[in-house]
């Protein structure tokens, strides 16, 4: 059997040539990271864990006329993508205060904002991700007014759609980071759709009841039990196999 050939390698996933053309097989890796990659680590089963949930919240947002890059899952690391050319744009949502912005404006952690702020960074590991403006990205071509405005109405009908159903199975959704990709069709017309992937890596998770943090905060602030709370989120998905190999068809309502 031919060996795929990588194409692409970061912190969190590898990205092979697919079986067919326009297409990509993005493998999901254990490694962490975290504070533009000052931090490294490993989560046992990570990679799993995050292939799954992603795989789940996509199919979701699919379904609801949200145009995303998944395709479908290989295994249990593996997913099979479109092929997009990336916006090297990261576009985070951010309901409550947390993290950096509680840091930079003085806000106590948990502080419900006046209404859902969108902030922009530039992808560069080098330049560690600096926080830019519509202006940086426009004036320096990393992306149009066209494709502005899609991404930001694509982020706020994810926020929307996944605000309600994590309380639907007792989380909070406190922020969390998209990336985007220009899709074209063999007619040469292009969209912008959802890249990357949606799992606790990239997303800030609280228990309504506790605020315990239930995603990469753990491993961030050395909170421990990161696997468990990968995990716990999992299960309420409905996406963690618990009694063998049966696959799990829905989220688990909290009551």
């Amino acid at each position: 059997m031919a060996r795929r050939r990588k194409l692409y390698e970061g912190k969190a996933k590898v990205l092979y040539e697919g079986p067919e053309p326009g297409t990509l097989i993005q493998y999901f890796k254990d490694d962490a990271t975290a504070f533009n990659n000052q931090k490294k680590g490993t989560i046992t089963g990570k990679g799993v864990l995050n292939n799954r949930i992603s795989e789940y919240l996509m199919t979701r947002l699919t379904e609801v006329g949200i145009p995303t890059h998944f395709m479908r899952r290989l295994n249990m690391r593996e997913q099979l993508v479109r092929e997009l050319e990336i916006i090297p744009i990261g576009v985070v949502v951010r309901n409550i205060a947390a993290g950096s912005i509680a840091k930079r404006f003085g806000l106590e952690e948990g502080t419900v904002l006046p209404r859902s702020i969108i902030e922009y960074s530039y992808k560069s590991d080098e330049l560690g991700d600096p926080m830019v403006t519509e202006e940086h990205i426009t004036a320096f071509g990393w992306a149009g007014p066209q494709d502005l405005d899609d991404m930001v109405a694509l982020s706020l009908r994810v926020n929307d759609f996944l605000t309600g159903l994590f309380l639907g199975i007792g989380l909070r959704l406190v922020d969390f980071k998209l990336e985007f990709g220009r899709l074209y069709n063999e007619h040469d017309e292009v969209q912008v759709v959802i890249a990357d992937e949606i799992s606790p890596d990239n997303c800030r998770l609280w228990d309504l009841r506790t605020n315990e943090k239930m995603d990469k905060d753990r491993f961030r602030c050395d909170l421990g039990g990161v696997e468990e709370a990968y995990q716990e989120v999992a299960r309420r998905l409905g996406v963690l196999p618990e009694a063998g190999p049966m696959d799990l068809k829905g989220p688990q309502l909290m009551q």
